[in-house]
């Protein structure tokens, strides 16, 4: 199966069905650039977890199907 990816955005609109998240969301949006985005983790060190685009901030997440609990 392969995986898809998700976005939000600083004021929490979504961008599903994302299969390559920063060509997706550039083609979506209508950009040529992206920085990427750091998030510091609790041992110190930072964690790529998106993308800024014009002036947006974008956590990329990925979706996975849920089986639930049986």
């Amino acid at each position: 199966m392969k995986t898809q990816y998700m976005a939000v955005d600083q004021y929490g609109q979504t961008f599903h069905g994302l299969d390559h998240p920063r060509k997706d969301l550039l083609e979506r949006l209508g950009y040529k650039y992206a920085q990427k985005m750091y998030q510091d983790t609790k041992d110190g060190n930072a964690k790529h977890t998106g993308y800024v685009i014009g002036g947006h901030w974008f956590t990329v997440y990925a979706v996975t199907p849920w089986q639930g609990v049986r």
